[in-house]
């Protein structure tokens, strides 16, 4: 089973591709990688979870965004490398969250998007990450995730 049906399999449908908020592209295929700008929890052109964790967000609600963030990161990556299929191995997550000052939950938070690889692309969805604590984000999200994926 190829990864757009596997996608499918598990109820999830790839968004269009987040428009740039700035002077930027959301990803570019350098030979066999796809690097992607940073992807908030954007949902039909709005920012669905605004605000920092630890106050306004729930831990709960900060993973739900970070799952919304990959989705969009995954949209960039199909969208200069064909197809999900031509994924080799998701290499790289990093997540930002937009984090009160004693909020010290990110991996949690980053998880979201972790486990959506995994659960998406099995061991090929396996990743080195990192997850940072920042004051803020663009557009007051809760919530940014980028990557850096192989492909054929």
């Amino acid at each position: 089973m190829g990864f757009e049906d596997k996608l499918n399999e598990l109820g999830l449908t790839l968004p269009e591709v987040a428009k740039p908020v700035a002077a930027y592209v959301p990803a570019v295929r350098c030979g066999d990688h796809v690097y992607t700008s940073g992807q908030l929890p954007i949902v039909k052109g709005e920012v669905k979870y605004k605000g920092k964790l630890g106050q306004e967000v729930s831990l709960e609600e900060g993973y739900e965004a970070a799952k919304i963030c990959a989705l969009n990161c995954l949209a960039a990556v199909k969208s200069v490398a064909g197809s999900l299929d031509n994924v080799e191995k998701i290499i790289k997550v990093v997540g930002f969250v937009n984090s009160a000052v004693d909020f010290t939950d990110q991996p949690k938070v980053v998880n979201g998007a972790s486990e959506l690889v995994a659960k998406l692309f099995g061991e090929a969805g396996t990743h080195a990450r990192s997850a940072v604590g920042v004051a803020q984000l663009p557009l007051g999200a809760a919530v940014e995730v980028e990557m850096i994926v192989k492909v054929k």
